[in-house]
């Protein structure tokens, strides 16, 4: 079976590689249909489903499609990607000293199935100061990341404790998404 990843992220091709997955890359069209109203679970799944129905439309009958959305919540207020430094600094503010969940939705469309499963990781952030925000900001890391950080590079400084799937905070929880394809498209990973 052709597997395709919908997703341009260096994190969720590195992770994919880590599986020993052969894959390509085809990245979702258009823009994502945000609904302020659903929680951050439900708003994962929605996005992930989105994006997996976008590549699947475009993509051979027989593949495989794996699609993924990740946000940062601090409760129910959902922190994707900053707009600007301004924003980032704002988030990172907000996370300070605070535990925060992550939440990843995950969807795989093939095989005349949709599965559709999300994973949420409790994630510690030891109280910053300003300096170390403006910093961090100033590295330019923080701009493409759900809740302005990355758990892989100059956050992990910031994160004393998780609870749960580390990869999940990385963006793609790779215990579920082997279980998932285990269970519902019959495959048994491989270690090469």
């Amino acid at each position: 079976m052709n597997i395709i990843l919908a997703s341009t992220s260096p994190r969720r091709r590195e992770l994919m590689d880590l599986m020993g997955l052969r894959y390509e890359i085809l990245a979702p069209e258009g823009e994502e249909i945000f609904d302020p109203a659903l929680l951050p679970k439900d708003l994962v799944q929605h996005l992930a489903r989105q994006k997996a129905e976008n590549v699947a439309a475009r993509s051979r009958d027989d593949a495989l499609v794996i699609a993924a959305d990740t946000v940062v919540a601090l409760g129910n207020q959902v922190l994707g990607k900053p707009r600007d430094a301004a924003d980032a600094a704002a988030m990172l503010t907000a996370l300070s000293g605070k535990a925060h969940s992550v939440f990843t939705g995950v969807c795989m469309f093939g095989q005349g199935k949709i599965v559709v499963e999300s994973e949420e990781t409790l994630v510690h952030m030891r109280p910053l100061s300003p300096a170390e925000i403006a910093a961090y900001v100033d590295s330019g890391e923080p701009m493409d990341k759900a809740g302005a950080y990355g758990i892989q590079g100059g956050a992990s400084l910031f994160i004393p404790r998780i609870e749960g799937d580390y990869f999940n905070v990385m963006g793609f929880p790779v215990c579920r998404i082997g279980q998932m394809l285990a269970d519902h498209f019959g495959f048994s990973l491989s270690f090469r």
